[in-house]
């Protein structure tokens, strides 16, 4: 069996509360080879003190745009086959990366994925999330992938695919999309790669200013990864919702069910 160099990217700003899980969650996998690097937003808690502890950490502190920005850093400094995108707030679970590397020898495919445990603040579980194999019209209306349990050949990179540093909420959503319409091949891995940490200060969290900027940037992801320009009157909105409620959810739901 082969074995894949696997980078990890983590864009990182005053998380010192939970980074030094993230960077153990690396170095305790026991895989070799391996690197981790983290581009840090010039943080002024102690996220900088914890990181220069690690010696396999590549840990660069500047000025960025904002999280696509520094992922973007990372993924072009990463030197492995595999690339993997860890937030500082998620860590990965024991053994993920001889899964990921027994995958990519498995299949013939460009990506993977797997389920995702969530976990409160203190790293306590909350629930399982479970997801299902790639759909890729429905990439278009729901994240069904959890970024941190994201693996991709460097590849990808090469070839000019990077986030959108245009969106701030959904570009992950919009860069799976982009893959998945440009024919990127992607496999569902029934496993649990990672965990997945709420908390109160989660760009995620479902306030009425991220539910508004979420559809803002729902739209913006249709019109670009189909080339049109949809506009976002009353009406569209409320189809819009619709697809996802009434499609994409149900959809999702079933496959999850039945395991597909």
């Amino acid at each position: 069996m082969h074995q894949f160099k696997i980078s990890i990217a983590t864009p990182s700003f005053n998380q010192g509360k939970y980074i030094q899980k993230a960077i153990t969650s690396v170095q305790e996998q026991r895989y070799k080879p391996f690197e981790h690097i983290i581009f840090d937003n010039c943080s002024t808690d102690e996220t900088r003190e914890i990181a220069r502890q690690y010696s396999h950490v590549q840990f660069f502190s500047e000025p960025d745009e904002g999280q696509s920005d520094a992922l973007n850093k990372g993924f072009q400094t990463a030197t492995g086959d595999i690339i993997g995108w860890l937030n500082a707030d998620d860590y990965y679970l024991p053994g993920t990366f001889e899964k990921v590397n027994e995958a990519f020898n498995r299949y013939d495919v460009d990506a993977i994925y797997s389920n995702v445990k969530f976990v409160n603040q203190n790293g306590d579980f909350i629930r399982n999330m479970k997801t299902h194999s790639p759909v890729k019209w429905m990439s278009l209306f729901y994240t069904f992938i959890q970024s941190t349990t994201f693996f991709f050949r460097r590849e990808i990179i090469q070839d000019n695919h990077l986030l959108d540093k245009n969106l701030h909420y959904c570009m992950d959503m919009e860069f799976f999309a982009r893959l998945l319409h440009d024919d990127y091949k992607f496999r569902h891995i029934n496993d649990y790669f990672a965990c997945f940490r709420w908390h109160d200060f989660n760009k995620s969290s479902p306030t009425k200013e991220t539910l508004k900027k979420n559809i803002e940037e729902g739209f913006y992801i249709i019109n670009k990864t189909k080339t049109t320009d949809l506009k976002m009157s009353p009406v569209n909105i409320v189809l819009y919702k619709l697809a996802i409620n009434l499609l994409a959810r149900p959809v999702r739901r079933t496959m999850v069910l039945l395991q597909l």
